[in-house]
């Protein structure tokens, strides 16, 4: 049992392991993280805090489990807020995000890739599905996009569920064949890393992904209404 001096913005209901817990926040809305250590209340109004392990906390609602520590994945993980966002412009950048109307429903991705001067749009629909299985498609989608492996690689998702799977060892119980496609192709590159922003927090290409997979579903709702 730990007490901090951290001061947390907010406390959110999540699981750790398999209790339901408070988790502190950041004023972004992102997961507090000090060293990989993120603090846990099991009441909201108990005096005391707890540090644990961030790969041990998911979302309530995602259908994902912590994975063992032996079964973390190498590629380096990182949550960042909008005035932390630094497009290091010797790194390919691609901001993705995926967007379902119904969940599931129709749905749609959206990718902004960025490499010095260069700048590639993808805004797609992809038929019915859930927001979790567009989220996943987004990334897959930048990932096929890049022909350069040797180039440092920056991913960008406002998705909780993704980045958990992807970055901190998550074992999936769904969407299992698309995840480990991921992965593989995660794999290609030498130097890639998944970084976790907060979703309508300012950061101008996050916005930028979301308005093309939301585009993406209504340019499809318009041509086919019975769709939805």
């Amino acid at each position: 049992m730990d007490s901090t001096d951290m001061t947390p913005q907010e406390w959110t209901r999540m699981r750790f392991k398999r209790h339901k817990v408070w988790v502190a926040l950041d004023a972004c809305g992102n997961i507090r993280v000090d060293k990989g250590k993120a603090l846990i209340k099991y009441q909201r109004d108990q005096p005391y805090e707890y540090k644990v392990h961030s790969s041990d906390i998911r979302s309530i609602d995602d259908t994902a489990q912590s994975a063992p520590p032996r079964e973390m994945h190498k590629q380096n993980s990182v949550t960042v807020s909008a005035p932390d966002i630094k497009l290091d412009g010797d790194c390919i950048h691609i901001f993705t995000d995926g967007a379902s109307s119904g969940n599931p429903g129709p749905s749609g991705i959206g990718v902004l890739m960025r490499y010095r001067e260069h700048e590639k749009e993808i805004s797609r629909y992809i038929g019915m599905g859930t927001n979790n299985i567009a989220e996943l498609e987004a990334i897959r989608a930048g990932l096929l996009e890049v022909k350069m492996h040797d180039i440092p690689l920056r991913i960008y998702t406002d998705s909780s569920y993704a980045h958990g799977l992807l970055s901190l060892g998550w074992k999936a119980r769904k969407n299992t064949e698309l995840i480990h496609e991921i992965q593989m192709l995660m794999k290609r590159f030498k130097d890639v890393k998944l970084i976790k922003v907060k979703g309508h927090c300012g950061i101008e290409e996050n916005e930028k992904a979301d308005k093309l997979a939301t585009s993406a579903i209504q340019t499809a709702l318009k041509k086919h209404p019975d769709a939805q």
